[in-house]
């Protein structure tokens, strides 16, 4: 049998991991003649490949002379942590790539903790060494400051590294070496990650991730830790809860290149899928039937905010989605728990929504892109963090948030995060930008994106993850301006949109169809503004030079899923279709809105 390594690659968001794996693939000859090869191979999902983040952990396995190296290819967001923290399970060592200019960044830290937690191996990779701003020696000194803030152990800390360039194929154990390949690298991983301990005894296996398959059901991944996983034994599955069940296995598979090749059986160490369980989950130790041994429990991140998903309502109900009833959307949000562990469920009071509870906006919008894309039509009230009660006090989650932005902006970004509660803890120089890190309540985030990439010119890079529950903080100013409301339903004029532009902006352009109780616009004052969009002009045979001016409108403000979700109030909703994605209110009367209104200052 070959030897084998087993090794996660983690790093920050858009630091180079997937492009780093693309050219080890190219270099180690995986991709067969007739593969076609394109960049970013491993982020296979739409979603992933318009991102450019990766958003699931892939295995694939890397042979090198007389080795077998298992890469597991971790996602950077820590919305997506719970993802980090299963797959890191298979691992023996980690290579933590770092961007040679902008050095450990929040994500950085957050994948690192979880790898030293878990007394893996660590091997820095200082990428992009070819960005003409890089700084390499001066990022290798934070790395280490980062691993003795984190608690790293004597062997940790004596970790390995190379300078490299993920893009260009090539890496360096020294600044002046010559840049030719990656071998330096490929050489450090088979000299400093330990290979798997050979555990005799009978078998161990615990999923810790999930596929599906049309054909054959549910794939369950996962590392033997012990023994020889064979076919023909008579095993059993431990699930979460303690209870047991016996199973046999249909086909086993363990990972050769890109592909996956059917085995009899798998030994101690190696990664493998399985079919044949037909409730296999996340966490599920596969044991002998006669001596069943569960493995520890996967502990998971708990969500941090929730949504409310409900049914479409809106008067443009299934115009342009195939799934719109409570029923198909109940049975979507409980098919994503399935393999999507950080994420939470519940039923609400109406049996038309639901509470969904994730690790952040990104999260939870990632599926909501996935599914209006299979087609359901949905609405989502506004995002609510989750409060905790430690010592009979309320606390809120607190985000660490930092913040790249020229040294003139500074000042602005410093002055925009006070208002929402949040605290400087550090600023550093990088050449002509500032280094910001605040500590600030996840509330204050939601929105604060556009108001920083507004006052800082779009030149400020944000970037934030969950830090630990606070005591509440106290309050945070809403939205200070109010919306625009359509008042009938019907396309949109150029001439309306134009004579209304002095009250405030629009979201939409001339001709979009709106419905009554649609938000179409942001107004200049702090009320809400109901406004006849469907307006056209009075045409009459009179002519006058001033009266037939050019129409000149501004462009209409395009929001993402994520933006949209951000910007909505308590008494609002985002309509998600698979075409079209609408602000709107909760109740589309006037009448009904003001007894909402009314209800509400009565109750304050």
């Amino acid at each position: 049998m070959k030897s084998i390594r087993n090794i996660a690659i983690i790093a920050h968001v858009d630091h180079g991991k997937t492009t780093l794996v693309d050219q080890i693939l190219k270099q180690c000859h995986v991709f067969r003649n007739n593969q076609v090869v394109r960049e970013r191979f491993l982020d296979s999902n739409d979603l992933e490949r318009e991102r450019g983040i990766t958003i699931l952990a892939k295995n694939i396995s890397i042979p090198y002379h007389d080795s077998k190296i298992n890469v597991i290819d971790t996602p950077g967001h820590a919305d997506f942590g719970g993802e980090v923290e299963r797959v890191l399970k298979m691992a023996d060592g980690v290579l933590l790539l770092v961007d040679s200019f902008e050095g450990p960044m929040p994500q950085t830290r957050f994948v690192l903790e979880k790898a030293l937690s878990l007394h893996l191996r660590p091997i820095v990779v200082i990428n992009k060494i070819d960005r003409p701003d890089n700084r390499p020696l001066e990022v290798l000194d934070e790395i280490y400051d980062l691993f003795i803030e984190l608690g790293a152990d004597e062997n940790q800390l004596d970790f390995p590294y190379v300078y490299a360039s993920g893009r260009d194929g090539w890496a360096i154990e020294n600044l002046d070496d010559p840049r030719e390949d990656l071998i330096p690298l490929l050489e450090m991983i088979i000299a400093k990650i330990p290979p798997p301990p050979i555990n005799e005894g009978t078998i161990q296996l615990q999923i810790t991730s999930l596929d599906y398959n049309d054909y054959v059901g549910r794939i369950g991944i996962g590392r033997v830790f012990r023994g020889t996983l064979r076919k023909s034994d008579k095993l059993c599955i431990i699930k979460r809860d303690g209870s047991e069940h016996n199973i046999s296995l249909r086909q086993i598979f363990v990972f050769d290149g890109l592909n996956r090749v059917e085995v009899e059986e798998v030994t101690a160490g190696d990664i493998c899928a399985v079919v044949g369980i037909e409730d296999v989950d996340i966490g599920d130790t596969i044991s002998d039937a006669e001596n069943p041994e569960p493995l520890p429990i996967i502990s998971i991140d708990e969500p941090t905010i929730s949504m409310t998903f409900t049914v479409n309502n809106s008067p443009f109900y299934g115009k342009e989605g195939k799934f719109v009833t409570s029923r198909q959307l109940r049975d979507r949000l409980y098919k994503e728990l399935e393999h999507n562990v950080a994420l939470r469920v519940q039923d609400t009071s109406s049996p038309d929504s639901y509470k969904v509870s994730g690790r952040g906006i990104l999260h939870l919008s990632i599926l909501i892109e996935n599914m209006r894309r299979e087609g359901y039509e949905l609405q989502i009230r506004e995002p609510k963090v989750i409060y905790k009660e430690i010592n009979g006090k309320k606390a809120e989650p607190i985000e660490v948030l930092v913040v790249d932005v020229p040294v003139e902006s500074a000042g602005k970004v410093i002055e925009l995060v006070g208002q929402r509660r949040g605290q400087m803890v550090k600023m550093d120089n990088k050449g002509n930008m500032n280094k910001l890190e605040f500590h600030i309540p996840s509330r204050g985030i939601m929105g604060l994106r556009t108001k920083v990439l507004t006052a800082t010119s779009g030149e400020a890079v944000m970037h934030h993850r969950f830090f630990q529950y606070e005591y509440f903080k106290g309050a945070i100013a809403g939205k200070t301006n109010g919306v625009v409301i359509s008042m009938d339903e019907g396309p949109s004029t150029a001439y309306a949109i134009d004579s209304l532009q002095d009250r405030g902006k629009f979201f939409i352009d001339p001709g979009d169809v709106v419905y009554r109780g649609q938000i179409i616009g942001e107004h200049t004052k702090e009320n809400d503004i109901e406004v006849n969009i469907q307006r056209g002009k009075k045409l009459t045979n009179m002519r006058a030079s001033g009266s037939d001016k050019a129409i000149k409108i501004t462009p209409a403000i395009k929001f993402s899923l994520e933006e949209a979700l951000e910007y909505i109030s308590d008494d609002e909703m985002v309509e998600i279709t698979p075409k079209s994605i609408r602000l709107r209110k909760l109740y589309l009367d006037p009448n009904e809105r003001k007894r909402y209104n009314l209800s509400k200052l009565e109750s304050n």
